[in-house]
């Protein structure tokens, strides 16, 4: 397991609200049979921050300065952005799908996939898709194999490289690397979502690449409403999501940093 991989996990499993601040709670209420003010001052402090994430204000406050980083491209300037591939990174999946009989991108995947398809039918340019988390014995497969699957039969799309062994996006680079070099490609469009791709960018640079940043599912550009400052659980998902990205974005500068 990389430290990537287990930062990774770590920070799905305890980091990442809402664990960490039911965590919080319950280190109050442990504080407060001892220091009664200070164990109620930390469980008020995350039931107050839990309540914010909940809400889509909540949510663009952790979004915005990550999406702020990048910007979609202009009709037209992936022709003329002298790309020579397409890389479209894996997100989520559904597993064993009944109405397909197999595994199939999530939500998030599927709009990557979208633009993606859309870029290529565009540009014609070569696409590579990458992404794996298949387990041990191939009982579940590789995201990469179901994300090429979508392309090619629900957005009539080519693939012409699977790269199926990364866990992490540093790893969507590294691996992805050696396929795209050994067809002398320096440039590529880079397709994620507008929150992942600060970091995704970062990654596909460290490994060499001249990124032209293609980003989708842009989810702060809306007015802001009174609704918007309502508890909902989209809002917390957006939340989760933005702050596991802020994660990585320190745990890279941390690596970096130590190099």
């Amino acid at each position: 397991m990389t430290a990537d991989f287990a930062i990774s996990v770590l920070s799905h499993v305890v980091l990442l609200p809402p664990m960490s601040l039911f965590l919080l709670m319950a280190m109050g209420w442990l504080l407060a049979r001892r220091w009664p003010r200070l164990g109620r001052g930390v469980s008020g402090l995350a039931l107050g921050v839990l309540v914010l994430l909940c809400t889509d204000a909540g949510a663009r406050l952790l979004a915005a300065p990550l999406e702020s980083r990048t910007r979609a491209l202009p009709p037209g300037a992936a022709q003329r952005s002298g790309a020579q591939a397409i890389v479209i990174l894996a997100a989520g999946r559904i597993e064993r799908a009944p109405e397909y009989g197999g595994d199939i991108p999530d939500r998030i995947a599927l709009a990557r996939l979208r633009y993606g398809a859309h870029l290529q039918h565009e540009t014609g340019l070569p696409l590579l898709v990458s992404g794996s988390n298949a387990t041990v014995g191939g009982k579940v497969e590789a995201k990469a194999f179901s994300m090429a699957r979508a392309l090619r039969e629900d957005f009539r799309t080519p693939v012409r490289w699977i790269e199926a062994d990364s866990a992490t996006t540093a790893q969507n680079a590294q691996f992805s690397a050696p396929l795209l070099r050994a067809a002398h490609v320096r440039r590529v469009l880079l397709v994620t979502d507008a929150m992942h791709m600060p970091r995704a960018q970062a990654c596909f640079e460290a490994a060499g690449f001249e990124v032209v940043a293609a980003p989708t599912m842009f989810e702060t550009l809306g007015q802001l409403t009174p609704l918007q400052f309502l508890p909902s659980a989209n809002a917390l998902q957006r939340s989760y999501y933005a702050t596991y990205e802020w994660m990585g974005l320190a745990w890279y500068w941390l690596r970096a940093a130590r190099a």
